[in-house]
């Protein structure tokens, strides 16, 4: 492991965590208006980048060639860094659809699923590698 990839992969994680801790504050408040919404779903956005981008990093320092989220997300799994490829696919998927659509029905179930599904899942990860830095 080269010491600037163990080094990237530590960066990273400091701002996954940052936005990981601001999502998990504000997606189990609640939200009750499209403002509150929208900012629920764009920190979504912004943690589940830096999410996948940290399993990059840090499947990298570990010697593996990784190309795309779905790669990072398919040796995540494989390597025992995440616990549900599923959910995390889900995600993805989520993710890229919410960075074209904006629907107000849509944004109310999506706020609820952050909550509920993809939170946890990040969670799990960031436990993970907190133990690891």
């Amino acid at each position: 492991m080269g010491p600037s990839k163990d080094v990237r992969w530590r960066q990273r994680f400091e701002n996954f965590e940052r936005s990981f801790k601001l999502l998990e504050k504000y997606a189990n408040v609640g939200a009750d208006n499209e403002l509150e919404r929208a900012g629920i779903i764009k920190l979504f956005e912004m943690t589940f980048e830096l999410s996948w981008k940290l399993q990059k990093d840090y499947l990298e320092a570990q010697g593996y060639v990784i190309k795309s989220p779905r790669d990072a997300i398919k040796q995540a799994y494989q390597s025992d860094l995440i616990d549900d490829g599923h959910v995390w696919m889900d995600t993805l998927s989520k993710w890229n659809l919410t960075t074209h659509t904006y629907d107000e029905e849509m944004a109310k179930q999506f706020v609820d699923e952050i909550a509920g599904t993809y939170l946890p899942a990040m969670k799990h990860l960031y436990e993970k590698l907190s133990e690891e830095k």
